[in-house]
């Protein structure tokens, strides 16, 4: 049997930081990785257009993000134009009085979150502050959608308000996903290694995986929370408040289809569509991102987990047939389907990022807590504040990393 110091379980930002770590520290090392590839879901691929984002794509908080210098020193390429979410396109169905309206309701139900937040009462849905009246409720929700991966009736409140936001987003020109592979190496890594079992009985941690049995002395855990509580990766002795805890923070969904255009010069550059703004089941369009002939269409929520259900196409569809929509049957000849996510399939991921239930707000604190200084736990579902991003798996990893080097010291 393989023995090792720490062995890091998931290659996505979290286990490529700890590895990063690991592997300066001179502690022997090793990281399992159950997918063909690193990066978890950070995933860019060629197309025709240019690299695109199948996973992660946005720097979020680019301006105290600690991934932004670790980009520009790969020399790769920042592109700092503003997100197309603060640039709604003109559209026959969203007048630019309703989208200040929409603009209106948003900022006053963050400010009732914000508040309800702070006020000392119990956790609850964020949906208990929305105004069932509104005619931007639905709207909103679909927003939820994209933002957290559910509906408000699904988040819950003070997790919510937690996460910090500078509101600063950049992206990389040739793909986030290729930036964060290319990050955390140093250590010996097996790909398609999915761990299976975790045992902590004995003097040594024995991981059991497709490619044999290994043993450790600690381990840092880097899975998704939908793997944990599934019970794709177990654990003996069980873990019951770790597998609550990721119960309580499952992974929403972000899907993603990725239209070429013929006639690029028909949409303006680096804005955003909604199909439909006046229904929750909709799709924000993100046209001719960087310049390129394409729309970028997000799908999320409950609607993106239906398209799923659908099959294969059925969120392409859908895309396209928003399109024709708001601009007319003419249009359906003249875009062309360059891919489509399926985040909730994957068999590694079952989803996209976390989001706490309503009552679960203290999940995230359960999750990253260690067991008996040998078992440590990171990935973005266990950042107090930067969720849901890569940079907040990044600070993760390299937390958990620096508490097991430090438990194997004398």
């Amino acid at each position: 049997m393989d023995e090792v110091d720490i062995a890091i379980v998931g290659a996505g930002a979290a286990g490529l930081a700890a590895a990063e770590a690991v592997a300066a520290s001179g502690l022997k090392g090793v990281l399992l990785e159950a997918r063909d590839r690193l990066g978890g879901r950070a995933h860019t691929i060629p197309t025709s257009v240019g690299p695109i984002d199948l996973g992660c794509e946005w720097l979020h908080s680019a301006d105290v993000n600690p991934l932004v210098a670790r980009v520009e020193a790969l020399g790769l390429t920042l592109d700092k134009t503003p997100p197309p979410w603060a640039n709604i396109a003109d559209s026959p169905d969203f007048s630019r009085e309703e989208r200040a309206a929409f603009g209106e309701a948003f900022l006053a139900l963050d400010a009732r979150l914000e508040a309800a937040a702070k006020d000392g009462g119990p956790d609850r849905p964020a949906s208990d502050l929305m105004d069932p009246d509104s005619p931007w409720t639905p709207l909103l929700n679909a927003f939820s959608a994209f933002y957290n991966g559910a509906e408000f009736d699904q988040v819950s409140l003070r997790d919510y308000a937690a996460y910090e936001d500078t509101e600063v987003n950049w992206r990389v020109a040739e793909g986030y996903g290729t930036a964060i592979s290319r990050l955390g190496g140093g250590l010996p890594t097996r790909l398609s290694c999915p761990v299976s079992m975790i045992r902590h009985d004995g003097p040594r941690v024995v991981l059991e995986t497709a490619l044999g049995a290994l043993s450790a002395r600690t381990v840092i855990v880097c899975a998704p929370t939908a793997i944990l509580a599934a019970g794709a990766l177990r654990f003996m002795p069980a873990l019951p408040d770790k597998l609550d805890a990721a119960a309580g923070l499952p992974l929403g969904l972000a899907d993603k289809v990725f239209l070429k255009l013929d006639e690029p010069d028909m949409f303006p550059p680096e804005t955003q569509l909604y199909s439909d703004p006046r229904v929750t089941a909709t799709g924000a369009y993100h046209l001719r991102p960087l310049h390129r002939p394409m729309i970028e269409v997000f799908l999320g929520g409950a609607h993106a987990r239906a398209l799923e259900g659908q099959g294969p196409g059925a969120a392409a569809a859908f895309a396209v047939d928003g399109l024709v929509g708001v601009y007319g049957g003419g249009i359906r000849s003249k875009v062309h389907v360059i891919a489509e996510t399926h985040w909730a399939a994957d068999p590694f991921a079952g989803g996209s990022y976390s989001h706490a239930l309503p009552g679960h707000a203290g999940a995230r604190a359960v999750l990253a807590a260690p067991v008996d200084q040998r078992l440590f736990f990171a990935g973005e579902a266990c950042s107090p504040n930067f969720f849901s991003t890569a940079h907040g798996a990044w600070l993760t990893g390299q937390a958990a990393a620096r508490a097991a080097i430090e438990s194997l010291k004398p």
